[in-house]
């Protein structure tokens, strides 16, 4: 870590120096008229193309911005801030505390990669932060330098989101960009693809909720459901019939699994000899998804239900994920359990991970302000150090010990009498809490002691902004989960820093440091007076999953030595809770590298369909890739019927090979038994290669060129669909399969690299056969279209994909043709 730190410390030093040059052209950009600043970005551009470097530009291009936002928006960025520009440039992760405006920050670095022509992507964590700098005064500031600004929405058509990717700089969430990168390889014709540039550069806002906290959460989009609600009725019936004695509760990794008696009595009740045979993947899995449900779960904490519906809480933010679903059929056996409707469980057409999307942009930065505890995974799986940016103002906030209580009951108390106390004096205040519960007791508890609070959590998110706007005012109370309106600065109200400024408490720790980081620095934004303190107790959840042995000493003799709500604040006890929070912190990096470990296999997959895909909607004609095709498919399937029976000697069976070829690719009353007896192992290889490719080519003396090679795009999009969405479910399912691979003392990660090519590489051939076989068999139709293989298809973030509105095509019907086949 010493070596990280000294990064830190030696960029710093490069950074001042380069900020001192972009101050001393204060002048000369002052003399500039705002049509100059505009031609000024035309030069720019016009010496890019002329070989200067992005580099080369910085000092200059930096000055025109600082000038340009003190015109536009009123606000001149401080030297820190052109210091965190240059850390975003080039490619880290400027880490900045809150309220010392991240926003402009971005502004410099954006602009001077927008000018190399190829768009810079600005990700924020919601749209309304999206909507906000895209409409507002940052947008503003963007086409007075002369750029063009676009906004990426969810509810946007194609046509709207191609025009946002072709801008300049183009705001967008981190979902969309995702969602969009998986519809475009879902696409009939290039020219609907919006993304029509790839992934040049991306400056991620908040870059430690997105690349870390939602690292595990992979995009979906999902097809026609599969009928399975019975399977997760009888798995929850079966779960709550257990005793104690038959699963085993895992509290520190919050899992669960069935012991001995478990496994018999899941055995009797379902019929079957072993539940751990590779034939009851399903059933096993059904009843894990059951096992976690009703011991890992629990309402109001990880999901809520609301109107029958089971809506899921992010842990992260404390928001409603409305339309989201737990995937691998978790949502089923949550809705099972909770006796609601059981949805459908859906076929996954199209996946990624963000770990492995945004891996994709040549170039990548952010900033947030607490990113300094992750510093090690941002530089294993990102490459992006991070560079902690000193503080415009010096942090005057006061940072109070930790107070500690055996029993929470004691801790809440606590915590209400010092909200009284400072709540009399007029003193904002906010409470953070890490669950809707918390959130809820502590609301209670307040109302009991009439004091007038607003609570900011998954069942009140609609009014976030307007509650965090009033928060900074005069006796205001705030409970907020750990949401806590990111993105927006708490602002003091009148009188407020006499008071001490906004007091921060929290209610408990949570599982990473940073989040915790995030709570504080609500408070003491810009040399702000303000305060903070942690309440803790020995049954917060943190202490009793990852407290550990030494822990549960050290509480009994707390236990024995402490009068009845004092609270204790001791070295020995606060370094033991950040221990529980490294430890915590560890294993959940631990669980992301894995993830993405087994990310990588389908990566590489999706990495080689995509790009034969879009070689299919680019290339005017995809003739040459389908004769490899027929090539490919005629030397592996003739090579069964040549036996060798000696040195240099085959057995070659003319009538099965007639007869095997005419079932999917030549027709019988084209080969003659006398033609092939002739003929050598190689020589009948080359017949029927030469045969399949005339049955191919002499269609295009029956229709216009360009209907010949639709007709071939058409089947080639028609075929990698249809085995590529198949095979996506497969692997999913080969991943649940290959968990019981350790019960055999096998690396189950290894079985799954093994397995999934294999996989693939069926695919692969099964791919080059079925189109192999409708390229020489099909019939051409002259009013032939693309059709896409799943319709309707819903995204994990609960929106339908948007249609064009364009007249439908008439269908053809014809048995052999595979774009109507059902």
């Amino acid at each position: 870590m010493f070596g990280l730190f000294d990064s830190t410390k030696k960029a710093l030093k490069r950074y001042r120096k380069i900020a001192l040059q972009i101050e001393a052209l204060k002048e000369s950009m002052k003399q500039l008229s705002n049509e100059e600043i505009q031609l000024k970005t035309a030069s720019y551009k016009e010496r890019i193309k002329n070989g200067e470097t992005l580099d080369d530009l910085l000092v200059e291009a930096f000055a025109l911005v600082r000038e340009a936002s003190t015109r536009v928006t009123g606000l001149t960025p401080y030297f820190v801030q052109l210091m965190g520009g240059i850390a975003i440039h080039e490619g880290n992760i400027a880490e900045m505390r809150t309220g010392e405006g991240k926003t402009l920050t971005a502004v410099l670095p954006a602009y001077l990669n927008a000018l190399q022509g190829e768009g810079v992507h600005i990700v924020t964590v919601n749209e309304y932060l999206a909507k906000r700098e895209a409409e507002g005064e940052i947008g503003e500031l963007f086409k007075f330098l002369g750029l063009t600004v676009g906004l990426n929405l969810r509810d946007n058509d194609r046509e709207q989101k191609k025009a946002a990717y072709a801008c300049d700089i183009m705001y967008s969430t981190n979902a969309e960009l995702g969602f969009d990168y998986l519809r475009d390889h879902m696409v009939l014709y290039h020219k609907d693809m919006v993304a029509q540039r790839g992934y040049p550069y991306a400056i991620i806002d908040e870059v430690d909720s997105i690349l870390i906290d939602e690292a595990r959460t992979p995009l979906i989009i999902s097809g026609p459901a599969k009928n399975t609600q019975n399977l997760y009725m009888q798995s929850d019936r079966f779960v709550k019939s257990l005793n104690d004695e038959d699963y085993e509760l895992d509290v520190e990794s919050n899992t669960v699994e069935l012991s001995e008696s478990g496994i018999t009595k899941a055995e009797q009740m379902f019929g079957i000899d072993n539940l751990y045979d590779l034939k009851h993947v399903s059933l096993l899995h059904h009843i894990n998804n059951a096992l976690k449900a009703n011991f890992t779960m629990t309402n109001d904490k990880e999901y809520m239900v609301v109107e029958g519906e089971v809506l899921i809480i992010d842990q992260f933010t404390g928001r409603i994920l409305k339309g989201r679903q737990f995937s691998e059929g978790l949502h089923q056996a949550i809705e099972a359990k909770e006796g609601v409707e059981v949805k459908k469980e859906t076929v996954t057409v199209a996946t990624i991970t963000y770990q492995n999307f945004f891996r994709m942009y040549k170039k990548l930065s952010g900033m947030t302000g607490t990113a300094k505890t992750e510093e090690e995974e941002f530089v294993d799986i990102y490459n992006m150090n991070v560079i902690e940016i000193p503080t415009n103002k010096p942090v005057i906030r006061e940072d109070a010990k930790d107070f500690f209580f055996v029993t929470a009951e004691e801790k809440y108390n606590a915590l209400i009498e010092e909200v009284k106390i400072r709540h009399e004096k007029g003193q904002p205040i906010l409470i953070g809490t890490i669950a809707v519960e918390t959130s809820e007791l502590l609301s209670t508890m307040l109302r009991k002691n009439r004091i007038p609070h607003e609570v900011l959590n998954a069942k009140n998110h609609e009014r976030e902004a307007e509650i965090i706007a009033k928060a900074g005012l005069k006796g205001s109370v705030t409970i907020a989960t750990n949401m806590a309106g990111r993105g927006t600065d708490i602002k003091l109200g009148e009188g407020v820093v006499e008071l001490g400024g906004l007091a921060v408490i929290g209610s408990e720790k949570h599982d990473a440091r940073r989040i915790d980081n995030q709570l504080r620095g609500r408070s003491g934004r810009q040399g702000d007076p303000g305060f903070s303190r942690f309440y803790l107790s020995a049954e917060d959840e943190l202490m009793v999953r990852r407290g550990g042995d030494r822990f549960k000493t050290i509480i009994g003799t707390l236990q024995r030595a402490q009068e009845t709500g004092t609270p204790v604040t001791s070295r020995m006890i606060t370094n033991l809770i950040t221990g529980a929070q490294k430890r915590s912190e560890g294993v959940n990096s631990e669980i992301r590298k894995n993830v993405l470990k087994y990310d990588d296999v389908l990566r590489l997959q999706r990495e080689i369909i995509y790009a034969e895909r879009t070689s299919v909607l680019t290339n005017q004609s995809v003739e040459s890739q389908v004769i490899r095709f027929i090539e490919d498919v005629v030397e592996a399937e003739i090579d069964e019927f040549i036996v060798p029976v000696g040195r240099n000697k085959f057995d070659i069976k003319d009538e099965a090979i007639i007869h095997h070829f005419e079932s999917f690719m030549i027709p019988r009353d084209l080969v003659k038994i006398e033609q092939i007896n002739q003929l050598d192992e190689v020589e009948i290889v080359k017949f029927y290669k030469d045969l399949a490719i005339k049955l191919l080519t002499e269609k295009k003396e029956l229709v216009p060129i360009e209907v010949y090679n639709e007709f071939l795009k058409v089947i080639m999009l028609r075929v990698i669909d249809t085995y590529w969405m198949r095979h996506i479910d497969t692997m999913q399912e080969l991943r649940q399969g290959v968990r019981l691979q350790s019960y055999g003392q096998q690396n189950p990660l290894i079985t799954y690299q093994r397995e999934g090519k294999r996989l693939f590489d069926e695919m692969t051939y099964s791919i080059s056969k079925d189109v192999a076989r409708y390229a020489t068999l099909g019939k051409i139709q002259l009013n032939v279209s693309r059709e896409a293989v799943v319709k309707n298809t819903n995204t994990n973030q609960g929106t339908e994909v948007k249609k064009d509105n364009k007249p439908k095509k008439q269908k053809v019907r014809h048995s052999q043709l595979p774009w109507n086949r059902r």
